[in-house]
């Protein structure tokens, strides 16, 4: 009964087509699979971009962000998450009587690793080595050298953008972006109005270049937190780090306080970041 819907059968007595018109129609059908798999490869690298860049985020959302139905998403989700480079984290709902806690998706520890930089081990022994040689207070210098660098690059970009703490906060997160920490920013919203004095931003990072280094080595955090706070012109904190287990470096900045300049900042830097560290990261 099949064959009566096989526009590729035999032909009839007469007819004069081709034998070959049955296996040519197989090569095509063959040469669209490996097109096929592409499609979905690429589609999955898709999704997963904006997983890190949006984490954590919802199928419905993603959907959305990136134009699929709900069952194309989460079908690329369950590839991802059976290649142990997404994982689901639980998150409450808002408002009495929300129900059970929204799943929604973040890079795992293995999709972080797996955008990390084939350098960084050998880093990673260097460090330790500097530190057996010439002790803890090397490798913070080290950390401390290595974002001073990186404010100097930053700064004429975060100083163009004013005394506004908010758009000195979206400059630093442009400047974060190229260099591969995926930065954004997002205004603090409450459920009653906030009093001016009271108002903040939380800058976020989706990928840490050095998360292998700063794992080993918390002071790269507390050199890079003391860097934000210096080029954005108000004391930050830190509320959590890929390092220590978040799924995303935050960052809380208070936009209620006028600005003071990066050279300004500079001229009050501390000696010792392990002081810093004690007010403006909190460890997850």
């Amino acid at each position: 009964m099949y064959s009566m819907t096989n526009t590729t059968s035999a032909p009839m007595a007469g007819q004069g087509a081709p034998t070959g018109a049955l296996r040519g129609g197989q090569r095509a059908a063959l040469a669209s699979v490996p097109a096929a798999a592409d499609t979905d490869e690429r589609t999955r690298d898709r999704v997963l971009s904006a997983v890190l860049e949006h984490g954590p985020v919802s199928a419905a959302e993603l959907g959305d962000l990136l134009g699929f139905t709900p069952a194309a998403v989460r079908r690329h989700l369950d590839h991802l998450s059976r290649a142990g480079v997404i994982e689901v984290k639980r998150v409450a709902r808002a408002g009495a009587g929300a129900g059970r806690p929204a799943r929604r998706y973040v890079l795992s520890s293995q999709g972080q690793s797996s955008l990390g930089d084939d350098y960084l081990n050998i880093a990673s022994l260097a460090l330790k080595q500097l530190g057996a040689v010439a002790g803890d207070e090397a490798v913070r210098q080290f950390a401390v050298e290595r974002f001073a660098e990186m404010e100097r690059r930053y700064a004429p970009e975060v100083e163009a953008a004013g005394t506004d703490i908010t758009a000195r906060a979206q400059a630093l997160s442009a400047a974060l972006s190229r260099d591969g920490f995926v930065a954004s920013t997002a205004s603090i919203e409450a459920k009653a109005p906030l009093p001016a004095a009271l108002s903040s931003v939380q800058l976020c990072q989706g990928h840490c270049p050095i998360q292998q280094l700063a794992t080993q080595f918390p002071v790269f955090c507390d050199a890079e937190t003391e860097m934000f706070s210096r080029l954005v012109g108000v004391d930050v904190r830190r509320l959590s780090t890929l390092a220590r287990g978040g799924h995303v470096c935050t960052t809380h900045i208070p936009t209620g306080r006028p600005a003071i300049s990066v050279a300004e900042a500079a001229g009050s830097q501390p000696d010792n970041l392990n002081e810093v560290s004690n007010h403006l990261q909190e460890r997850p």
